[in-house]
């Protein structure tokens, strides 16, 4: 008993000991978590900022795919977006711009590198930092804050003297510009450029080294004021926000581009399994079964053992009858052979012996009258004996 009261007051100690080591290593403190996002500010990470171009005096829209592109005084805004998806609707937007539209991109526009750097002369550069740095990747994304100095070579209203505070930009990377357009309007820090805004054609195409407008970091530092500048928006103008964040499913997709060859296909399908599956019932009704009279059955069977085998089945089984019956109704039939059994038939139905042998024995063929007058006797002579 001692030994389990020593081990009882180990565990206890050893508890205490636990207890009171938490209590001084640890402490609370209150953290500010942001809530999450409601609504359609859930699926739709620039929902703020069409919200701020509104109270600016601009009418704001999103959408998420373009069937027909709007006319030029629109400014559209890309984000989450294929740029090498789809070369139609990439050529359709290229051809937008150089007729005269302002298209503006965020690092969410994602594919088609070489092709971007192709028609804006724009491209993204790693640093050379951002190479070797431990556990650093070109494509994090970060919530890092810098100070920007503001390059223009047009009156910029919203651009301050001392530049942005911007957050959200990424810190691996810039931009680099191989000088094919000409550069309107930029952006940078000690390491780079990180917005550039070129002029192609008649209109122009502006890129965002980052995601200072969405949700989470729009009120940022001077992100707010960026985005007015980098929109180029004023009021009474329109904007466009162009997103696959939220896209269509590709059974979606199939029915808004090809509707018709998917009737069609269904339809194919549904006919092929109807045509293949099994019927509840037989194409026709079925036709009355024909009836015919016991008598009638009597003569076709008589007829069909008459064909097939001579009558011979039907004289056997006329015999047995015979036989059967009198091992019923004559005493001692059953041990009696031969002679003596014809004998016995003739004395109790009065018959000729030598005719009703002949009728029994004879199994050679016979014509059919001849066999029906044998199976008359054998029959007359059973329905005596009973």
């Amino acid at each position: 008993m001692k030994g389990n009261h020593i081990a009882a007051i180990a565990v206890v100690a050893a508890i205490a000991l636990l207890i009171t080591w938490i209590a001084r290593n640890t402490y609370w403190e209150e953290t500010t978590v942001p809530m999450p996002m409601k609504g359609e500010a859930r699926t739709n990470s620039m929902y703020a900022a069409g919200l701020l171009a509104g109270e600016l005096g601009v009418t704001a829209s999103a959408a998420h795919r373009i069937d027909t592109l709007p006319d030029t005084s629109v400014i559209i805004y890309l984000s989450y977006w294929n740029w090498n998806l789809v070369k139609e609707r990439r050529e359709q937007l290229q051809r937008w711009v150089e007729s005269g539209g302002r298209l503006v991109a965020d690092r969410t526009l994602i594919g088609g590198d070489q092709e971007l750097e192709h028609w804006t002369g724009i491209k993204r550069s790693i640093l050379p930092a951002a190479k070797t740095a431990p556990g650093s990747s070109a494509d994090d994304e970060e919530d890092d804050c810098a100070d920007l100095e503001v390059e223009t070579t047009r009156p910029d209203p919203s651009t301050t003297d001392a530049g942005y505070f911007i957050c959200g930009l990424h810190p691996n990377s810039r931009l680099v510009t191989s000088g094919r357009h000409h550069a309107s309007w930029l952006l940078s820090d000690a390491e780079g450029m990180q917005a550039l805004r070129v002029e192609i054609g008649r209109g122009s195409f502006t890129l965002i080294n980052g995601t200072p407008f969405d949700n989470y970091t729009l009120f940022d530092g001077d992100n707010g004021l960026m985005f007015v500048a980098a929109t180029h928006i004023d009021r009474g103008d329109r904007l466009l926000f162009l997103s696959e964040e939220k896209s269509t499913s590709l059974l979606g997709l199939m029915w808004i581009h090809g509707a018709p060859v998917v009737v069609l296909f269904l339809g194919a399908i549904a006919l092929a399994l109807w045509r293949g599956s099994s019927r509840f019932g037989p194409p026709a009704g079925a036709p009355d079964p024909a009836r015919r009279s016991l008598a009638e059955q009597i003569v076709g069977t008589g007829r069909f053992t008459l064909r097939f085998g001579g009558g011979r089945a039907l004289h056997a089984a006329a015999v047995r009858a015979l036989h059967e019956t009198a091992q019923r109704y004559v005493s001692g039939y059953g041990s009696m052979q031969g002679d003596t059994r014809i004998a016995a038939l003739a004395s109790n139905t009065g018959l000729d012996e030598s005719t009703l042998a002949e009728a029994i024995n004879y199994s050679g063929p016979r014509s059919a009258s001849e066999l029906r007058k044998a199976i008359t006797l054998l029959e007359t002579a059973r329905r005596r004996i009973s």
